[in-house]
């Protein structure tokens, strides 16, 4: 590359942040930390929104995040250490960093995978069905996404090759990567692929799409979250294919590369038969049976109940209506009976004698 070239491409490139951890006293603050919480937050608010719309009560979403949220963070730093183990476990790695997520690295696949059994524990808890709120959750996953690809930017990581274009982005001597042609860093002012921006960038167009594919057909079943995951892993693919950090290759692809075009492709697969066999939405979030909270049949439990007593109370009735009737058709003296059943002034002597005899009756 010329000087001339050079120079021009370094006055239009896009600079990296001179910081990405700031201390309020001993406190680390950092800034992939804080991309992760804001994508989280704007998440949780779009994700709202949704679900009332389809309606669920607001406060489910936060119920259901409290699950999902750890769940997410967890499998995805798994995935990112499986995928990318030689900075834990290569050759003068060091393992304990693995723990280190505040330092960037979580794996989209394991926090969706992950994230989705916490999703589900939330859900069952609820009384609400997964399907809908992966649906509801589906364009704010990707705003969240979205927005954490600027901690990647603070933390100078998963950039792509090198580039003259005018978007190349610059940066500082401390982060360049090996050249594998060379065997050392890159010559200062190289630029690299911002494919945190393409991703960025990628990101929201696809939750814009997803919007209106919704709002258009009337997805349900679970059919806006497969097509958010077919489209992700569409942008993935090409955007995988730039970069240059260390990750694990399979057949000389990245592992990460294979995941997208499998998941993709299984991704296309469900939102096509789940149109075939469930082609309108859902009536309702709530699953079937299940009353809210997961209290299991809570409405039909109390409707149950008061009809029970009203079959009770109409049974005493029958049975006070069938006894005086039995009475009446054995006649009067079925009552005098019962009357006199203790013995007394009425009671009829051994020969019969009725309570209506004179004295020469009793003599």
């Amino acid at each position: 590359m010329s000087p001339v070239i050079l120079a021009a491409s370094v006055h239009a490139a896009v600079p990296s942040p001179p910081q990405h951890t700031w201390y309020l006293g001993p406190v680390p603050i950092r800034a992939y930390a804080l991309a992760i919480l804001a994508g989280i937050a704007v998440a949780i608010w779009i994700t709202t929104k949704r679900w009332v719309a389809r309606g669920g009560v607001a406060d489910d979403v936060l119920d259901i995040a409290f699950w999902a949220v750890p769940f997410g963070i967890v499998g995805g730093r798994l995935y990112h250490v499986i995928s990318t183990p030689e900075p834990y476990w290569g050759e003068g790695g060091d393992p304990v960093r693995a723990l280190y997520v505040w330092e960037g690295g979580l794996g989209i696949w394991g926090a969706v995978a992950l994230g989705a059994i916490g999703a589900l524990i939330g859900c069952r808890r609820k009384g609400v069905r997964l399907s809908s709120f992966a649906d509801a959750l589906a364009p704010g996953l990707l705003v969240a996404q979205a927005i954490g690809r600027l901690g990647n930017w603070f933390n100078q990581e998963l950039f792509g090759a090198p580039t003259t274009l005018p978007w190349g982005l610059r940066i500082d001597p401390q982060y360049l990567p090996i050249d594998p042609s060379t065997g050392a860093a890159y010559a200062e002012g190289t630029l690299f692929h911002p494919t945190f921006l393409y991703e960025l960038l990628w990101n929201l167009a696809a939750a814009a799409f997803l919007v209106w594919l919704d709002r258009r057909y009337r997805l349900g079943h679970g059919r806006v979250f497969w097509a958010y995951v077919a489209l992700y892993t569409l942008g993935r693919v090409w955007i995988e294919m730039l970069r240059i950090d260390t990750a694990e290759h399979v057949l000389g692809l990245r592992l990460n590369v294979w995941t997208s075009i499998i998941v993709g492709l299984g991704a296309l697969v469900a939102f096509v038969l789940i149109g075939r066999r469930h082609p309108e939405r859902e009536d309702g979030v709530e699953l079937p049976g299940r009353g809210r909270g997961g209290q299991v049949g809570e409405q039909d439990t109390r409707d149950g109940s008061a009809q029970a007593d009203a079959d009770d109370q109409q049974n005493t009735e029958l049975d006070t209506s069938s006894t005086a009737h039995a009475g009446a058709a054995t006649g009067a003296p079925g009552r005098d009976d019962r009357r006199d059943s203790g013995g007394g002034p009425h009671r009829a002597d051994a020969d019969g004698a009725g309570p209506d005899q004179g004295p020469a009756g009793r003599a």
